[in-house]
């Protein structure tokens, strides 16, 4: 980047300042990525001048540092795969800490191990997430993006474009769940939320042959499916549970699961 103003591109789409190992290149990146969200050159002479402004200079190494920076490396022609490595290695760097916090939170044994278990996958979900992160795109791009989906919208003439939810007001106000959406569904203590929610998960897989997956952390996976098979079945939930059903009951109940089996890959996570 200090050879070529061209190479902040490339490098921009990998690598982030707290990728770094070493603090003083964090603190040089950041002065690069200044100078060229304002068009700035990025050579050195621009760089030492932008940290000696920032009061920077000595957290950097110097003005001989960057000029030795600038002799390690021939060419910027390789800027973008040597981005790969940088963003490599920092990913593997976090892979240990999340290690090593995960190995004392199971000495040290503090909590319910299912709560261990959570916050360890938390620990390593982390780390594919923050690599996985969609970093900030010209307004442009995103109004490319829009108009797109305006067209695809268009062409399908007024059909669901999104996942339906199974409520056709609903569906008719939104067309659907879209990707990227986060729906949150806020309600008091035992109002139906969760109800409502594999309602959402039913009308996907079961009605339209959309994958679903449903997460709950209050109901265990036999609660699931009974619920699941009792409203898709029309039997009342508490006769699945005392065991007094019909013999048409039965009947619906085993077409019913012929249905939800034929389903493209419905499944349910919840606590066993």
């Amino acid at each position: 980047m200090l050879l070529s103003k061209d190479a902040v591109a490339d490098v921009l789409e990998a690598v982030k300042g707290v990728d770094f190992y070493v603090p003083k290149h964090e603190v040089i990146f950041d002065a690069i990525l200044n100078l060229y969200a304002h068009g700035e050159p990025t050579d050195v002479i621009t760089v030492t001048d932008e940290l000696t402004k920032a009061g920077d200079l000595s957290r950097a190494g110097g003005a001989d540092y960057l000029h030795t920076l600038t002799g390690i490396v021939p060419t910027a022609a390789n800027a973008g795969f040597y981005a790969e490595i940088v963003a490599e290695r920092a990913v593997l760097r976090r892979l240990v800490d999340a290690g090593t916090r995960i190995v004392q939170m199971g000495y040290a044994a503090e909590g319910e191990v299912t709560d261990l278990v959570n916050n360890a996958q938390a620990e390593i979900y982390s780390i594919t997430r923050e690599k996985e992160a969609e970093d900030y795109v010209p307004l442009t791009d995103a109004v490319t993006a829009a108009i797109d989906e305006i067209e695809a919208a268009q062409g399908r003439d007024g059909s669901m474009t999104g996942v339906p939810t199974g409520f056709s007001e609903l569906d008719d106000l939104t067309n659907g769940l879209h990707p990227g959406q986060m729906i949150v569904v806020a309600a008091r203590p035992a109002m139906g939320k969760s109800t409502l929610a594999l309602d959402f998960a039913r009308a996907a897989s079961v009605k339209h042959n959309m994958p679903s997956v449903f997460f709950s952390l209050e109901m265990g996976r036999s609660e699931i499916a009974m619920r699941l098979m009792s409203a898709e079945a029309a039997i009342p939930l508490q006769h699945m549970r005392k065991g007094t059903l019909q013999s048409d009951d039965w009947t619906k109940l085993a077409q019913t699961r012929g249905r939800i089996n034929d389903a493209p890959s419905t499944s349910t996570t919840a606590p066993t």
